[in-house]
Formats: structure tokens, C-alpha cells, sequence
């Protein structure tokens, strides 16, 4: 640092080589402007670059998500067995062949149809499948036994019911509708006494029971070649639609192992028959349509279609009387896996006689006695006659029942045929002819009072929705008119 004295008035003033003058701070500011704009017309030539690469190629940018996609389901459709292991598959008619537009609904249901990808659920933190089949070189070997159940059984011998030696059904009417004592009992059912139905839930070596089928005038009449054919069954896998309210959906995912041993059997009544032929679905001169033997029921014995539904689902062992094993599908669902591997894995792997699929929403029979009434599936009085009765017997209204929740949906079940779990069938019958036709309500009820049948498969409902396709009900079934 130097300095200059010029006077006594004078000011001195410091100059230092270390501080920058005016001049400098100023080329300083105008050097950062410059990189800051050439910044900016940077990123404004890379955008205009971008933009002249988007015009020059969109075409290319849609065309490829969109080839992408198309071979995505074209990989999708071709992995899809079910057509291919069906030859015979029922195709869904388009809408205008019954001159009503398709519903949104059924459109979104119907896409579940051939559907093969397995069901998972998470346990543990592992994903793992709901149903756990054999893998497919296994289930071509399968072999359930069919022998007779073991003499140590509680109930040796089962007697059922009839118009032979009773005053039931006696004369010559023919009015299958004929009702007994303002009840539903008819000349189907025969007319179950309470005194009778107290006495129906002991288990005895002999049991004797009403069980549907109980006069030559009652109804349910089936041809005898289809019943020659029903004879022949030692696993018989069954479904029914009366009314006209479903289609049939062909089952998929079988091995050729099941194809060979297993019946398949889809109960229809004339108004169905009459429903799918306007839609193009005739019975082949074989009595099949695909895989499924159409099985024509005439003279039904009840007026409400739901009731006459619950005979193919519970007493199989009636329609099929020298089957072992048997397995219900509600119409509205498409069965898709190997009945074979579903006996397998949810009777024998269980050590189980009968599997049924558990209820998803609720647990308890007087939640499901509020639901029912709440959403208009039977009136309010006949359900109030039906919990008041189980009230008064004692049944509990616990969720839980022998480890296991208490409620079940019933919409696909699968069963040993042997005295026992046919016994409990019967009595599941008598239930829903003599309160509502509301099955969910009587099934626990049934279970409760026979405490002797205990293993049993309540199976969740993830299991259920990897066996079955579920497409729901097409239209509302036609009720008969006396």
C-alpha cells in the first residue's frame, strides 16, 4: 500500500492492489449474463430440437404401445386352453338373437369366461394359490377310492320315506303342487311332522328320513335314458337352470383322466330348453351339449324355481345313486379346474367328507336372516318363523362353529357320498322346503344339530373363486304358474 500527502487539508486516500475497482465488478456482472443467456437459448434450441423429433415421428410413438398391446393379447388368447381342450364349448349368442340389448353388467361379467390364472392370496408374506392342485403329470394318475365306507360308520343304513304302506300321496292326483297342510310339502316331499323333524336329527344305526322323491306322483320326472346314464356315475360333477334364468358355460381345465371318469350333468326344464334354442344351443342326438349331458326335468314340484333348484344341489345322492363323489356348481359360475384334483385336494388331502365354501361378507345366521330380508330374498314373516324356531331350539349365534366361521355361501359344494353326509343333505332339504328357500340360514342350523359331522372342509373364498368362472345370473327365472 503507498499514499501521497498533499497538504495539511489534504485527504489521503488508501489505494490496495487487492480490491477490485468499478470497472472490474462490472465485466464481472456482464460475463454471468452472457453464461445465463446462453443457457437459456441452450434449452430453447433443445426443446425446439425435441418438438421437430415429436412431429417428424408420432406416428412411430403410438404405433408402438399400441403393437405392443396387440401381442400382448394375442399371447394372452393363445395360452387360453379352454377352447381347445372343449371342442364342444357353448359360445355366448350376441344379444340380438333374443332382440334385447346386452347389459353393461353382463359384458363385465362375461369376461371372466375361459378364464385359466390361478387365484393367490398373501401368507406370511409369501403369495401363494388358494387351491393347491396336484401338478398336471400327477393329476392323469389320480385314483379316488371308490370303495364302500368303512361298517364303523354312525349311521350304517338309511331308509328313506315314501307313499309305500303311508296315507301320503295316496289316490290318483297327479298335482305334483298339491300342498299338505298349507306348508310346501307336497306329493315330492312328503309331509314331514315337527315330531318327525325333531326325531330326523338323531343319529341311529338305521335312519329313517324324508328325502325328496317321496311319491310316483310327486314330479321331478327324468327319461330312462337319462337315468340309465345318471346310474352309470361314480363321480358325477352337476349344475341346473330352471326358468330359463342362466346359460350353460362349458367346464375347462380338466385333465383327460376326468374326461374319461367323470359325469358331467346340467338339469334343465323345458322353459330353459326353450330359452337356449332361441339362442342357437340344441341337445345333440347324444343328449349332449359339449361336455355336459342336458338332462330335461318335467312336472317340477314347486312353483318357486329356487326351490326346485335345491334338488340336483342336495340330494345328489338321490340322482346319482351309485355315485362315490360328487360336486355342485351353481349356473351362474363356469367350473374350471380338474374335479378329480378338487376331490383330492379338498376331501382326501383334508381328510374330509364334505367341502363347502364359506360365506364372504358375513358370519352368523341371524346377520344373514337380517340381510335376506333387507335385501328382499324372502319376505320378512317367513324368515321371522324360521329364526324364531332356531331361537327356540337353542341354536347360538356365535361366528364361530368347530374352529371354523359359521356361515357358509354353498355355491359350489364337494362331497363323499356316504350315510352320513347324505343324511345331512336330506335334512338340509327338509330345512328349505319347510322355512325359506334361503340355503345359507339352514345349512348351520343342520350342521349344529348333527354335531356328529364334524370334518367338514369350510373352504375360504379365495378357494372359491379359483374353482369357478363366476358370470352371475343372466335374467331373472321364469316362475312356474299351477
Amino acid at each position: 500500500m503507498s499514499s501521497s500527502i498533499f497538504n495539511n487539508n489534504s485527504i489521503s486516500i488508501s489505494v490496495s492492489d487487492d480490491d477490485p475497482d468499478e470497472q472490474g465488478r462490472m465485466r464481472v456482472r456482464v460475463r454471468r449474463k452472457r453464461k445465463k443467456h446462453g443457457d437459456q437459448r441452450g434449452q430453447t434450441e433443445c426443446t425446439q430440437l425435441l418438438i421437430r423429433w415429436f412431429v417428424k415421428y408420432w406416428i412411430l410413438l403410438v404405433f408402438l404401445p399400441v403393437a405392443a398391446l396387440l401381442i400382448f393379447e394375442a399371447t394372452r388368447i393363445g395360452k387360453k386352453p379352454g377352447l381347445a381342450v372343449n371342442s364342444g364349448v357353448n359360445e355366448m349368442k350376441k344379444p340380438g338373437s333374443l332382440g334385447n340389448k346386452e347389459p353393461i353388467s353382463k359384458v363385465k361379467e362375461l369376461s371372466n369366461l375361459n378364464r385359466l390364472d390361478p387365484t393367490t392370496h398373501v401368507v406370511g408374506g409369501v403369495r401363494e394359490r388358494c387351491l393347491k392342485l396336484l401338478p398336471a403329470e400327477e393329476l392323469e394318475h389320480v385314483e379316488l377310492p371308490l370303495t364302500e365306507e368303512s361298517s364303523s360308520n354312525l349311521v350304517k343304513r338309511l331308509v328313506y320315506l315314501s307313499d309305500q304302506g303311508t296315507p301320503y300321496g295316496a289316490g290318483d292326483s297327479t298335482d305334483s303342487w298339491q300342498r299338505i297342510n298349507d306348508t310346501r310339502f307336497n306329493l315330492f316331499t312328503g309331509h314331514q311332522t315337527m315330531d318327525e323333524r325333531e326325531k330326523s336329527f338323531k343319529v341311529n344305526e338305521t335312519a329313517v328320513i324324508h328325502c325328496g322323491f317321496y311319491s310316483e306322483n310327486g314330479g321331478f320326472k327324468i327319461s330312462d335314458e337319462d337315468k340309465s346314464y345318471m346310474q352309470s356315475c361314480k363321480v358325477a360333477v352337476s349344475t341346473c337352470a330352471f326358468g330359463g334364468g342362466d346359460d350353460l358355460y362349458q367346464p375347462i381345465g380338466m385333465s383327460e383322466a376326468s374326461l374319461k371318469k367323470v359325469c358331467y350333468v346340467a338339469f334343465w326344464d323345458e322353459i330353459t330348453l326353450a330359452a337356449q334354442e332361441l339362442q342357437g344351443n340344441k341337445i345333440g342326438d347324444d343328449g349332449f351339449i359339449g361336455k355336459w349331458r342336458i338332462v330335461i326335468v318335467k312336472n317340477l314340484p314347486f312353483v318357486d324355481q329356487r326351490l326346485n333348484g335345491k334338488i340336483p344341489k342336495m340330494l345328489p345322492h338321490r340322482l346319482f345313486p351309485h355315485a362315490k363323489y360328487s360336486i355342485w356348481v351353481d349356473s351362474k359360475s363356469q367350473f374350471r379346474r380338474d374335479p378329480l384334483g378338487v376331490i383330492e385336494a379338498l376331501l382326501l388331502r383334508t381328510n374330509s367328507v364334505l367341502a363347502i365354501s364359506e360365506h364372504g361378507a358375513r358370519s352368523s345366521v341371524y346377520d344373514e336372516a337380517k340381510a335376506v330380508v333387507r335385501k328382499h330374498k324372502a319376505t320378512p314373516e317367513e324368515v321371522e318363523v324360521q329364526i324364531t324356531q332356531y331361537r327356540k331350539d337353542g341354536l347360538p349365534a356365535d361366528k364361530r362353529f368347530n374352529g371354523r366361521k359359521a356361515l357358509n355361501e354353498a355355491s359350489v359344494i364337494v362331497r363323499e357320498h356316504t350315510n352320513l353326509t347324505n343324511m345331512l343333505m336330506c335334512l338340509w332339504f327338509n330345512e328349505v322346503v319347510r322355512f325359506t328357500s334361503r340355503d345359507q340360514l339352514s345349512f348351520p342350523y343342520v350342521l349344529w344339530r348333527l354335531k356328529v359331522v364334524k370334518n367338514i372342509n369350510a373352504f375360504p373364498v379365495c378357494t372359491r373363486k379359483d374353482l369357478v368362472n363366476s358370470m352371475g345370473h343372466i335374467r331373472k327365472a321364469k316362475p312356474l304358474t299351477n
